[in-house]
């Protein structure tokens, strides 16, 4: 999960990706949000590991439960990487926003994850737009 401020309130943020396709990409993000000249303040406490499978679905919806929104990476197979779909139905049932960031930018048409809340291009102008309307839900 992350948490970014951009004026002194910090979002949780939940990042959900394909561990076995974008793990890379994903760091990136988190990497990107933690940078220190980003307009974000970061804790990232995503799953950054394979957990074993008896306790990720335990540990995913505890992480998930605690954040603000969930961010889904969106690569070429997401919308069928089975733990993302696992974490967006998590959300969903806690009540969770969700949004979805593409991760490639060489990916012009690429498919949402069903349910996983509005797509975005990945720019900061974008994440300031998706994280804030989390910001804004738990004022």
């Amino acid at each position: 999960m992350s948490t970014f401020s951009t004026r002194g309130q910090r979002t949780r943020v939940f990042i959900s990706f394909d561990y076995e396709k974008d793990l890379g990409v994903a760091k990136l993000l988190g990497g990107q949000l933690a940078n220190s000249r980003s307009p974000f303040e970061v804790e990232n406490w995503s799953m950054k590991e394979a957990a074993p499978i008896k306790t990720w679905g335990e540990e995913a919806r505890r992480r998930i439960n605690r954040s603000d929104v969930v961010l889904v990476v969106v690569g070429g197979q997401t919308y069928r990487a089975a733990g993302v779909l696992e974490e967006v139905r998590m959300a969903r049932e806690l009540g969770i926003p969700l949004r979805q960031v593409i991760g490639y930018s060489d990916l012009t048409s690429p498919t949402p994850v069903l349910n996983g809340g509005r797509l975005y291009r990945w720019t900061w102008d974008n994440l300031i737009t998706a994280l804030d309307v989390a910001r804004r839900r738990a004022a």
